[in-house]
C-alpha cells in the first residue's frame, strides 16, 4: 500500500453521474466549499501560523532540511512541500546523504534515514516500529475509517498466507476477468482514437482484483466496480485535505470536506454488497457440514471469513476492509502500466523488441492460458524483457518518494547511538537512492533493458533484478518483513494486461503532446498526469 495518492482528480467511472465538482488539476482538491467551510479553512490557516514552530517529535541530531532563508516560517516551508517534495527531498540527499534529516509535512515531521540504517532497521519487529500506523496516519486516522487497519491483520494474512500461497491459480482466475472485460473496456478500432488510458486500466485492474478478492458477481457489479475506483480517490482526497491542519483541528475540519461524506456513503454500500456475499458462504459452510456437496468459488473474501475471528467477521468491518484492499489493488497497479504505455510512447522503438519477446513465447507455448501447459506459472515469468522495461520505468517513475515509512511505537537506541524517538516517523528517500548515480550509472538514461543486461551478466545474477523483488537499492515495494505483500500478484497482473496490450495494439501520442506528460506530485506521492490521453488502434492485420 506504499503509494495510494496518486489517486487524487483522476477521472471518475464510467457509468455513473460525476459527483466529484471542480477541475481534474492538482490545485483543486474536493472543491468548491461554502461559505462555513471557507472560514473553517481560513481558521485552520491561522492556527497553522499559530502553531508552525512546533515540531511533531524532535528527533537529536537531525537537521531541518528545506527552508530558502534563516527565518522562513515553517508554514510556508510545509506548504511548499505540498507541490515541492521531489526538489526538497532531492537536495536534502544530496547534502546530507549519510545522516537523517527532517523535511516538514503539513501534518508531520519525516525523518529521513540514510541507507546504512536500512539493514538494522529492518529487523526491528512490527511491535516496536510499525508500517501500519504510518499507513493509517497518511490516510486519517479515524476521519477516513482506517482505523480498522490497526486493530487486526487479517488482510496482511490472506495475501501472504493464500494470495500468494497460491499466486499462480489466482493469476489465472484473473486472466478470465481480463478475458471478459476486454470487449468491454478495451477499444476495438482500427483507426486511430483517443483514450482514456488511465481510466481504462483502472477499471481493467478493478474487475481483475474483484475476480480474485469477492468472485463472482461482485467482479462485474457496476456499482462495485465504480465503489472500488472512487472510494481510493474520496479516501485520498479526504486525507490529503486534513493534512493541512494541525491534528487538533481535525475535529472540526474532517466534518467540512465532501470527500469524507462520499466516503462514508461508499463504506454502507460495500456492507450492502457484502451482506449477501457473507451470507451465501455461510450457507455454503453449513450444507458441507450436513454432508453435502457445494460448489462454491475460491476467493479471498471466502478464506477471511474461514480465518477471520467473529470480530473480524462484522459486516460492517470486512466491508470497510474490502474497500480499503482496493486501495492497494486497483490504483498502484493501474499507475503502473500507464506510465509503461507513456514511456513506451517516448520510446517506440522498443515495441517491436516488446513484441518479438511475446511473439517468441506464443510460438513455443501458445498463447497465455490456452492449455495447461501455458498458464501464467509458464507464460509471465518468460516475459523477462517486459520484465525489465517495468523496472526502468518504475525507477523514473516511482509511486512514492519517500518510502518505507515507519512509526516509532517506542524509543529505539541504534548501534551507533542514534536515537529514534517514540512517536517519530521515518523513511528514506528510497527514489534518490535508486537514481544515485553510485547505484545506477547515468540515471539520467533511459535504458530499458538495464536490469536484462544485470541478469545475463553472470549466471549468479539470473534470479536476481526482477520486478517485485525488494532490495536496499529498490524500495518501490519497500522492504524488509512488511514489504508490499501483493506485489508479485501485482506484477502478474501488469504483465497480463501489457503483453495483451502491447502485442494488439499500436500506440502513440496525440500530435498535440511532443513528450512524454510530466508525472505530478503531491507531497511525496507521485502519480501520472491525470489529463494525459494516449492515441491507440489495433494493429493492422489483426482481429481483436
Amino acid at each position: 500500500m506504499s503509494s495510494l495518492w496518486q489517486l487524487m482528480n483522476t477521472t471518475r467511472s464510467i457509468n455513473v453521474p460525476q459527483t466529484v465538482e471542480g477541475s481534474t488539476r492538482l490545485g483543486n482538491i474536493a472543491v468548491p466549499l461554502t461559505a462555513t467551510q471557507i472560514i473553517a479553512l481560513v481558521i485552520g490557516s491561522l492556527s497553522l501560523l499559530l502553531f508552525s514552530s512546533r515540531s511533531n517529535k524532535a528527533f537529536p541530531g537531525a537537521p531541518i532540511h528545506g527552508r530558502r532563508w534563516l527565518w522562513e516560517p515553517t508554514f510556508w516551508l510545509q506548504s511548499r512541500f505540498t507541490f515541492g517534495a521531489r526538489e526538497i527531498i532531492s537536495s536534502g540527499y544530496r547534502k546530507f546523504k549519510d545522516r537523517p534529516f527532517v523535511v516538514k509535512r503539513y501534518d508531520v515531521d519525516m525523518t529521513v534515514m540514510p541507507n546504512k540504517y536500512l539493514e538494522e532497521l529492518r529487523l526491528i519487529p512490527p511491535t516496536k516500529l510499525s508500517a501500519v500506523k504510518a499507513q493509517v496516519a497518511n490516510l486519517g486516522h479515524k476521519w477516513t475509517y482506517t482505523t480498522i487497519m490497526t486493530e487486526s491483520n487479517l488482510h496482511f494474512r490472506v495475501i501472504q498466507n493464500k494470495l500468494i500461497a497460491e499466486l499462480h491459480k489466482y493469476l489465472d482466475i484473473a486472466k478470465t476477468e481480463l478475458d471478459y472485460a476486454w470487449p468491454i473496456d478495451v477499444p476495438s478500432s482500427s483507426e486511430w482514437i483517443e483514450a482514456d488510458i488511465q481510466q481504462m486500466m483502472r477499471m481493467l485492474v478493478a474487475r481483475m482484483s474483484a475476480k480474485v478478492f469477492m468472485g463472482h458477481p461482485a467482479c462485474r457489479d457496476e456499482e462495485w466496480l465504480n465503489l472500488s475506483i472512487d472510494f481510493s480517490i474520496d479516501m485520498f482526497t479526504a486525507a490529503f485535505t486534513l493534512r493541512m491542519f494541525p491534528p487538533w483541528t481535525h475535529y472540526i475540519v474532517a466534518h467540512l470536506i465532501p470527500a469524507r461524506y462520499r466516503v462514508m456513503k461508499n463504506l454502507r454500500l460495500a456492507q450492502r454488497i457484502l451482506r449477501p456475499l457473507m451470507e451465501k458462504h455461510a450457507e455454503a459452510v453449513r450444507r458441507r457440514s450436513a454432508g453435502e456437496q457445494v460448489d462454491e468459488e475460491d476467493t479471498l473474501l471466502n478464506w477471511m471469513i474461514d480465518h477471520g475471528t467473529e470480530d473480524e467477521k462484522r459486516v460492517d468491518k470486512m466491508s470497510t476492509r474490502q474497500a480499503i484492499l482496493t486501495l492497494a489493488s486497483i490504483h498502484t497497479t493501474s499507475m503502473a502500466v500507464t506510465n509503461i504505455l507513456f514511456d513506451l510512447c517516448a520510446h517506440p522503438e522498443w515495441f517491436p523488441v516488446l513484441r518479438e519477446e511475446i511473439d517468441s513465447i506464443t510460438a513455443e507455448l501458445g498463447p497465455i492460458g490456452s492449455t495447461p501447459e501455458s498458464g501464467s506459472k509458464q507464460w509471465l515469468s518468460r516475459l523477462e524483457k517486459l520484465d525489465s522495461f517495468f523496472l526502468e520505468s518504475q525507477r523514473m517513475n516511482p509511486p512514492i518518494l519517500l518510502g518505507p515509512q515507519r512509526v516509532a511505537v517506542e524509543g529505539l537506541t541504534l548501534k551507533d547511538g542514534t536515537y529514534i524517538p517514540k512517536g517519530s516517523r521515518i523513511c528514506w528517500a528510497g527514489y534518490n537512492h535508486t537514481n544515485d548515480p553510485s547505484i545506477t550509472p547515468n540515471p539520467e538514461v533511459f535504458d530499458p533493458m538495464r536490469s536484462y543486461k544485470k541478469r545475463y551478466a553472470s549466471p549468479q545474477h539470473m534470479n536476481k533484478y526482477l520486478a517485485g523483488q525488494t532490495s536496499p537499492d529498490n524500495l518501490a515495494f519497500g522492504y524488509g518483513k512488511l514489504a508490499c505483500p501483493g506485489r508479485a500478484f501485482s506484477v502478474g497482473e501488469i504483465k497480463l494486461i501489457l503483453a495483451r496490450l502491447i502485442s494488439q495494439y499500436d500506440f502513440r501520442y496525440p500530435d498535440s503532446i511532443q513528450s512524454r506528460p510530466a508525472n505530478m506530485y503531491a507531497d511525496e506521492n507521485v502519480f501520472p498526469d491525470p489529463d494525459a490521453k494516449i492515441m491507440m488502434r489495433i494493429r493492422h492485420g489483426l482481429k481483436v
